[in-house]
């Protein structure tokens, strides 16, 4: 079996934000329990009374092609999913682990709790940053800008939508024209 942390790691990365909550969609949660998603949704069904909401839910439409776009999943024409996943919090993803009742469940529902807890430790400590961020920038005087370009600097990094961001794909390269040739 790997490290932990790299355990830890691999499943901080299937973790995703839907509705205001960090879940894990059912077709993660079954790889890294080792069963098939139909298992794993068989038995959730059959226990449906240990998954109420908060537990677990069922994705819209809109929430299952925004993340197709995201993620670009199979083709439902050639073999690809015929059904919306469910999504499961953490509390969801361990009581699948109690009802796989699995060896390999139980284990790696161990490193699903982790991997929420850090994620939730991430997110406080970001927190604690910005107030302390908001807070120098109200003790800072008005009157210095190059303070204030370096705060905003700051904000503008920290905010996801803003930061840097890799261009993906392939990059072909630019074409030169004669002109650009001969200078």
């Amino acid at each position: 079996m790997a490290r932990p942390t790299a355990l830890i790691l691999s499943v901080e990365s299937r973790i995703l934000l839907l509705r205001q909550q960090r879940v894990i969609l059912d077709s993660d949660l079954a790889d890294l329990y080792r069963v098939t998603p139909k298992r794993l949704n068989q038995q959730v069904k059959r226990n449906q009374e240990r998954f109420p909401s908060d537990f677990m839910f069922q994705l819209t439409t809109e929430e299952f092609e925004r993340l197709r776009l995201q993620f670009v999943t199979s083709n439902r024409r050639r073999g690809g999913r015929r059904y919306l996943p469910y999504a499961f919090t953490e509390h969801g993803a361990i009581m699948a682990a109690t009802v796989i009742n699995s060896a390999r469940a139980v284990q790696m529902s161990v490193f699903v709790v982790r991997a929420f807890v850090r994620l939730r430790e991430l997110l406080a400590g970001n927190r604690r940053l910005a107030a302390k961020i908001e807070e120098l920038e109200r003790r800072v005087d008005k009157h210095d800008s190059s303070l204030q370009t370096l705060i905003g600097a700051i904000k503008q990094l920290m905010d996801p939508q803003h930061g840097p961001r890799r261009r993906l794909g392939f990059q072909l390269p630019e074409k030169r024209t004669p002109q650009a040739r001969l200078a």
